[in-house]
């Protein structure tokens, strides 16, 4: 019986080697960095920055990029991330003003576009795990962005503000190491659906271009961002987010759940929810969430048609009551 016990007892020592020493490689080693294997079409990629496009890009980024990167004042140089989760520890949003040192003014059309789907940088540097990468986005919709990025808007116009590079906290380390990694080019090209069809279309503006599942779902560490539909508690809520003034704020369980979802809600009901913050049972949905008025009708009916289809969750999520 005592060898037995002594084999254990070796047996547990060598496991908690083992991990101090893998604990103190990822510490030591942090966020990693990946070669930046650009394709010779991408590298060569020239996005025509037409008047459409623009307009659509400039849309497109008050709904992925403006709530991050905007300043104090409005230009789009960074800022304290005091929404990120506390578990991701303290971040501040990068400068992508035109600005060649310190934003993204030396950056060519196509290292933009591999950035926005891979997360890596020319240098090998990668954003780290709270950044959103957007693989399934339409390649027409990252042009969009693009176009705008080179565009004149007064919130790109070059500033070298910048805030320190991140000091990232062990998790983020961890996971950046084990579990999150840089997601591949699409094989082919990406496209949006016809709006015709209601439900594959509201797929595409919910999944690949909004990546609304990421806030709604339980948790971002058990998130898939080439098959949403994979991530724990797809469209479930109670991930805990943050405020502005680092209070929890859990996300809304909003799948077609009748009793812990939005299965008893309108389609008008949802509509103002989600184009106006308006929350059908009084009041206001609060931030993070904020009104998506750059959504157009259209994409809005069609996230709806497409949030029917998704299997229901019953999972109730406690509603934030502000303190004052």
């Amino acid at each position: 019986m005592k060898h037995f016990l002594k084999i254990i007892a070796y047996l547990i020592a060598i496991i908690i080697l083992i991990t101090g020493t893998g604990a103190a490689y990822i510490s030591i080693k942090g966020v990693p960095n990946y070669k930046a294997e650009i394709p010779p079409d991408i590298l060569r990629l020239k996005v025509k920055p037409d008047s459409v496009r623009i307009a659509r890009g400039a849309r497109i980024a008050t709904l992925l990029c403006n709530e991050c990167h905007k300043g104090a004042d409005g230009k789009l140089t960074g800022r304290e991330l005091k929404d990120v989760p506390k578990v991701f520890g303290s971040a501040a949003s990068y400068n992508i003003t035109h600005d060649p040192d310190h934003g993204i003014g030396k950056w060519t059309d196509g290292e933009l576009y591999y950035f926005l789907r891979t997360g890596i940088r020319t240098n090998g540097s990668w954003a780290p795990p709270f950044m959103p990468k957007f693989p399934l986005m339409a390649d027409e919709d990252l042009y969009s962005i693009i176009a705008w990025l080179r565009s004149d808007d007064p919130s790109l116009l070059a500033d070298s503000r910048e805030y320190p590079p991140n000091n990232y906290n062990f998790f983020v380390k961890f996971l950046a190491n084990v579990a999150v990694f840089p997601p591949p080019l699409p094989r082919g090209p990406i496209t949006i659906p016809d709006t015709a069809n209601q439900v594959a279309f509201g797929k595409y503006i919910a999944d690949g271009l909004c990546a609304c599942y990421s806030c709604h779902s339980a948790d971002f560490a058990k998130q898939d961002v080439l098959f949403p539909e994979k991530s724990l508690g797809y469209y479930g809520g109670g991930n805990p987010m943050l405020n502005l003034e680092g209070e929890i704020v859990p996300t809304a369980n909003i799948t077609p759940d009748k009793e812990t979802g939005i299965g008893n809600w309108t389609q008008q009901q949802f509509y103002e929810a989600v184009k106006y913050g308006k929350n059908p049972k009084g009041g206001p949905l609060y931030y993070p969430m904020f009104p998506h008025t750059t959504l157009t009708d259209t994409e809005v009916s069609a996230i709806w048609a497409f949030i029917r289809t998704v299997p229901p969750l019953k999972n109730k999520v406690a509603r934030y009551q502000p303190k004052n």
